[in-house]
């Protein structure tokens, strides 16, 4: 298969955990052709959606991973599979991605995650679909309501719908410390919407990760454990990862949710899990393949590419 790559700049990968990497690998050893292009190289000209794109061939001469070729202004269409691995943040840039790259499906591209699903699909609030796995959580701007929310439940979790990475998560315990700061910060004086929950005491356990690759689950989570007076387990705010099998809960959670998703043309979805509860269903560009794969031998990034082989040739079909 020929293989478009859309990813942030190859020189920010860290390839030692790097879940893309990880995809990139696994196709490459099965003789994959890689391409590669950045989501500001994609347009739309005399009514065709083409990418300035460059073949990628891995290399590991000590001191570079990656040697790319010519760019070339190439339709999207020509390639067999265009995996949309742009991280964060979704602004209005990547929702005009997801609009590109849907006019690319009618003319024939195949797109994973399909660009309509991850446009439509809000990871945070995606979890009201599913409210016999969460935890009380309330969505809204009114100041008033957080306030009554955090009287009700007495300690609670604070964070905006756009956040990644655990950026912008508070706590706010029940003596109700800078509640009202904390509230006027985030939803920029009520201008933005916001997520309340109740905070669940199990994240001393983990955020768990548990990845659902073609409509089912890896029967491992990567377990992100919060280090010392931290509450957020997320690896980029300073978790410690540990891979550990799923639980039954996990598991009922996983196999719930997957067939559906899957049938929404999201191949690839992240869940977070924390304890017995769903937090999120992440969807743009799903991590911890490698921290798996290394802790339990298991091949995430092998799945993966059956799931997409095997998503091509049905489509082909």
């Amino acid at each position: 298969m020929r293989i478009l790559f859309i990813t942030d700049p190859l020189e920010t990968f860290k390839t030692y955990k790097d879940s893309t990497y990880a995809m990139m690998t696994e196709a490459a050893a099965r003789g994959h052709e890689l391409y590669f292009c950045l989501q500001s190289q994609l347009s739309l000209s005399a009514n065709v959606v083409e990418a300035v794109v460059r073949p990628l061939d891995l290399v590991d001469d000590g001191k570079d991973w990656f040697r790319l070729g010519e760019a070339a202004l190439t339709p999207l269409a020509t390639f067999d599979a265009v995996l949309m691995r742009k991280d964060p943040p979704f602004d209005m840039e990547y929702v005009t991605s997801t609009w590109l790259l849907e006019l690319a499906e009618k003319q024939g591209a195949r797109v994973f995650n399909k660009p309509q699903a991850i446009r439509d699909h809000s990871e945070k609030l995606a979890i009201g679909q599913f409210p016999q796995f969460i935890t009380p959580t309330l969505v809204t701007r009114d100041a008033g309501r957080i306030r009554a929310f955090h009287a009700e439940h007495h300690d609670i979790i604070v964070k905006p719908l756009d956040g990644m990475g655990g950026m912008g998560i508070f706590r706010v315990g029940p003596d109700g410390m800078n509640l009202g700061s904390i509230v006027e910060t985030l939803s920029d004086n009520g201008a933005r919407t916001l997520m309340i929950q109740r905070y669940i005491p199990a994240i001393k356990d983990g955020d768990k990760r548990i990845l659902l690759i073609g409509g089912k689950p890896v029967p491992y989570s990567l377990a992100r454990i919060p280090q010392g007076s931290e509450i957020r387990g997320n690896l980029a705010a300073g978790g410690i990862g540990r891979a550990q099998e799923l639980s039954a809960r996990d598991r009922e959670i996983a196999e719930t949710l997957a067939p559906g998703l899957w049938k929404q043309g999201l191949l690839l979805v992240g869940l977070d899990v924390i304890g017995d509860y769903l937090t999120e269903v992440n969807v743009t560009s799903p991590t911890c393949f490698q921290e798996i794969a290394q802790q339990t031998g298991f091949n995430v990034a092998g799945m993966f590419i059956d799931a997409l082989e095997q998503a091509v040739a049905a489509d082909r079909r």
